[in-house]
């Protein structure tokens, strides 16, 4: 099963909405200043993705949850996701390029195949993400952020 900590941001009739912050590089090395993982996380966008999960216990904004979906519905997906459009030039582009014997329209039949594969892809992804196994569930519940109180003694 894939983890990732989520941080509530609002809980309102059984439906909790959560903020997912994207790791910075791989964490699996010390080579922090010369990681080229790392230098290209920081030329992208900041992505802070938000999505919803039905859960009948109260959250608090702030608490830390832990997700987790399977890792078979999570290769299923990008498989569809990644090969859909890819099978599409292909089969386009090669399609054109036996019938008319053309690269302009082999070109021409890549680009056509590959946008069908992309809405293919789309349709599908819809469907599929309304199913149970596609659904992130949540796994632990941390403490509310206001659960520990630290108060230093003055003499």
């Amino acid at each position: 099963m894939m983890k990732e900590w989520a941080t509530v941001v609002s809980w309102q009739k059984g439906v909790a909405l959560l903020r997912c912050e994207p790791q910075s590089g791989c964490g699996g090395c010390s080579s922090r200043s010369s990681c080229g993982t790392r230098v290209l996380n920081k030329l992208g966008p900041d992505a802070r993705h938000q999505l919803r999960v039905d859960i009948d216990q109260p959250l608090e904004p702030g608490q830390k949850v832990e997700l987790g979906i399977t890792e078979g519905s999570l290769l299923r997906s990008a498989l569809l996701v990644y090969m859909t459009p890819l099978v599409g030039v292909i089969f386009g582009g090669g399609a054109m390029q036996w019938g008319f014997n053309s690269d302009g329209l082999a070109l021409l039949g890549a680009v056509v195949g590959g946008a069908l594969g992309f809405l293919i892809a789309r349709t599908l992804a819809k469907r599929l993400g309304e199913g149970n196994d596609y659904q992130p569930v949540i796994l632990q519940i941390g403490l509310p952020p206001d659960a520990f109180r630290v108060h230093a003694e003055t003499e």
